[in-house]
């Protein structure tokens, strides 16, 4: 028995009057702002205008829980559309069940569109919201916490999730894979933010930095779980995933450093000048007639007999 484990909550869902609040719609919803705020600081600090990030979210966001969801239904299509199971289940998200792969993917579609609507290039904007996007995956996992889902083998450890006796799961303790993973997605954003300051990763670097950081950490901890799902070669279908595109993510950084080098100079076209610019045109302002006058001292000096009286006593006549 263990005398120290983590519980889980005895339900999902808070109602406030008539409006049910779900702790994991609630997670996902804190981890876009997260997103959208760092963001935001990110690419305003790349020389970006503020807004910018939550305009083009309008539309990554969406396509990105649409691909998320499709992502999840046709890999475990079996709790959808096999005999005894009611395929409307599919639709409900609050139910827990986003695949990262697809809301990458197709999240992607929708900031490309964004960025195409603004004139702004795609990778960079990707640059400026990865480690966002790592802090917002590190609140969402908690909302498997909330549904006592997607939890890793059995343990006593004192960090041990307690799960409670429910539809397709058994009571007991196991390893908190959504901690695990949380922590390890904030570990991914300190990552991406000293690797960017380090060495000013530029064309996407940065965003495939991320993906392949977190590629890294998926695959182990999805080796854990218990979880019904799909095997290839007796691998989970998602440790495969991570591995395909880990080495894709790693693929892009060793190409784009070579093919294109450094990071871009203008992230926004339009947006406002950097402050620094704008330091260095007030000080030659202000220096100008200093510099004019003292050059003004030096031609009169050169010339010390321009205006010296004659021996008859007048002074020549300036020529024009």
């Amino acid at each position: 028995m263990n005398l120290a484990y983590i519980p889980s909550p005895s339900t999902g869902v808070i109602d406030l009057g008539p409006i049910p609040l779900r702790g994991y719609a609630f997670c996902i919803i804190i981890g876009v702002f997260v997103a959208v705020w760092f963001g935001n600081k990110r690419w305003v600090a790349r020389g970006g205008t503020a807004g910018t990030v939550a305009d083009i979210a309008v539309w990554a966001v969406p396509f990105g829980l649409v691909g998320g969801r499709l992502y999840h239904v046709i890999t475990d299509y079996q709790l959808y559309f096999s005999d005894g199971e009611n395929w409307v289940d599919a639709f409900k998200i609050w139910q827990g069940g986003l695949g990262i792969w697809g809301a990458i993917a197709l999240g992607a579609v929708g900031a490309w569109i964004g960025c195409r609507r603004r004139g702004i290039p795609l990778p960079a904007w990707a640059d400026a919201l990865a480690p966002g996007i790592a802090l917002a995956q590190a609140c969402g996992r908690w909302g498997n916490w909330f549904n006592q889902e997607l939890y890793g083998r059995a343990t006593d450890v004192p960090w041990a999730l307690k799960i409670s006796e429910g539809p397709n799961r058994v009571a007991g303790t196991y390893h908190p894979t959504f901690l695990y993973e949380s922590l390890w997605c904030v570990g991914v954003a300190l990552l991406v933010v000293w690797a960017d300051r380090r060495f000013k990763l530029g064309h996407g670097r940065a965003f495939a930095l991320y993906v392949a950081a977190y590629c890294a950490g998926r695959a182990w901890i999805e080796y854990m779980r218990v979880d019904e799902a799909h095997h290839i070669l007796g691998l989970r279908l998602n440790v495969w995933t991570a591995l395909i595109v880990f080495v894709l993510a790693v693929t892009y950084i060793v190409i784009s450093a070579k093919v294109r080098p450094g990071r871009e100079e203008v992230v926004e076209p339009g947006a406002p000048e950097a402050p620094e610019g704008s330091e260095k045109t007030d000080t030659a302002d202000t220096d100008e007639p200093e510099a004019a006058e003292a050059e003004a001292d030096a031609d009169t000096d050169a010339k010390p007999d321009a205006d010296a009286p004659k021996a008859d006593g007048t002074a020549e006549t300036a020529k024009g």
